[in-house]
């Protein structure tokens, strides 16, 4: 085995008059380099983004929901107690949702409304870190004798509103008189400003108490549902499967994937695209070891013919230009690991990539290093380098040494 290594080490250095084979190596190495610097760089930021967009959507989101097929559902401190007993469920909260209108000063906007229990909110989703210029508790107390309001930043902006200022609210729901149904309506005051970082959530989102929902939409102690926060948030069907069987009907669950599921297919779909795309840069790579082993072999026709004549096996031959192809690729990939892994670094440290926050949700570049597809990466280039090496190393064995030597 040394012997083999050996040799394989020596045939990578060439002489000075086939300089030529050793600049070909060099791009050998350096083909493989840029692949796998590619792949780690373009995951490691892909891994980034998914991470950051999972994490704006479950901050507003919770990992689960508990509906009724009867629509809104009363008792719901009992169901949470059922709830909160299920294996994997960390904390629950009720909450309402609704369509309504926002006026201010002529500005109008449609927006969803959100019902929250303030004392429980913040263990299941997390809006307290969203809030700007403001707080969540501001919700329970009047401001001039209004019951206050959290809007999002890009509605503000778009009907022109600021913290202390007042909003109308009308519910299309509307409210029985002499005269028939009408919408309601009602003056609130602005109490903060949040910030998701996502424009789906910040320009349609407002947030009131969970008794001034239920009074200002008529639902009396109703509540449209309840939000889970779950101890892993991959196994959140699991668990809602849970609820589901231990609460029985009209009761059923909605997990995060499932809201979101578009989203999470193409983020999938997209991360194994650019997976497939960018090996295609390691193939050229290992093409350029095929090339390099096949002039290699060509130029040491006549060492193969004297090792073989001396006594060489033809396994030990293929070994030979095994090593050396394999070296090459090994070579490469480390030189790609630490250039990729280096470059992840340093997008993660200075941030200098700024990006608009209106159109990708984010404002600089996102890095997230999973050391599972490092190695996944590693292993691929590797074993691509090593199938490379087969085809000349077989023909290498393959070589008569009396063919060989006959004219020498």
């Amino acid at each position: 085995m040394y012997f083999e290594l050996f040799l394989g080490l020596r045939y990578l250095k060439a002489k000075r008059k086939q300089a030529f084979i050793s600049v070909i190596t060099i791009i050998s190495v350096v083909g493989v380099m840029m692949g796998v610097m590619a792949l780690i760089v373009v995951l490691s930021v892909m891994n980034g983004f998914r991470e950051d967009l999972m994490s704006k959507i479950l901050g507003v989101n919770a990992h689960l929901w508990v509906l009724s097929y009867n629509g809104s559902f009363g008792d719901y401190e009992k169901v949470s107690k059922e709830v909160d007993r299920t294996k994997g469920v960390v904390a629950t909260t009720p909450f309402i949702y609704g369509q309504v209108m926002v006026d201010h000063l002529g500005s109008v906007s449609g927006a969803y409304l959100r019902g929250l229990d303030t004392q429980t909110a913040g263990k299941v989703i997390g809006i307290e870190s969203m809030v700007k210029k403001g707080s969540v508790s501001s919700l329970e107390r009047p401001h001039d004798g209004l019951p206050g309001v959290i809007i999002g930043s890009e509605l503000a902006a778009r009907i022109g509103i600021r913290p202390e200022q007042i909003l109308v609210m009308i519910s299309p729901q509307g409210k029985l008189t002499p005269l028939g149904r009408v919408p309601n309506s009602r003056k609130y005051q602005v109490t903060a400003i949040f910030d998701s970082g996502m424009y789906e959530y910040d320009s349609n989102l407002v947030f009131v108490s969970l008794n001034e929902a239920q009074d200002f939409l008529g639902m009396e102690k109703t509540v449209t549902g309840l939000e889970v926060k779950v101890t892993d948030i991959y196994e959140a069907d699991l668990v809602g499967r849970s609820i589901s069987e231990k609460l029985g009907h009209p009761f059923w669950t909605k997990d995060w994937k499932l809201m979101n599921r578009s989203l999470v297919s193409a983020l999938k779909l997209e991360k194994l695209t650019m997976f497939v795309i960018l090996t295609m840069i390691v193939l050229v790579g290992a093409l350029n070891i095929i090339s390099t082993l096949v002039m290699i072999v060509m130029e040491k026709n006549r060492d193969v013919a004297i090792l073989r004549a001396m006594g060489a096996t033809a396994r030990s031959i293929m070994s030979i230009f095994m090593f050396q192809g394999l070296l090459v690729g090994v070579i490469g990939t480390l030189g790609g690991l630490a250039s990729g892994l280096g470059i992840c670094h340093i997008l993660a440290k200075y941030k200098f990539i700024t990006l608009p926050a209106d159109i990708y949700y984010i404002s600089t570049l996102p890095v997230l290093v999973e050391w599972s597809d490092v190695l996944f990466v590693t292993l691929s280039a590797v074993v691509i380098s090593f199938l490379a090496t087969l085809y000349p190393s077989w023909h290498a064995s393959r070589i008569n040494p009396v063919e060989a030597l006959r004219y020498e």
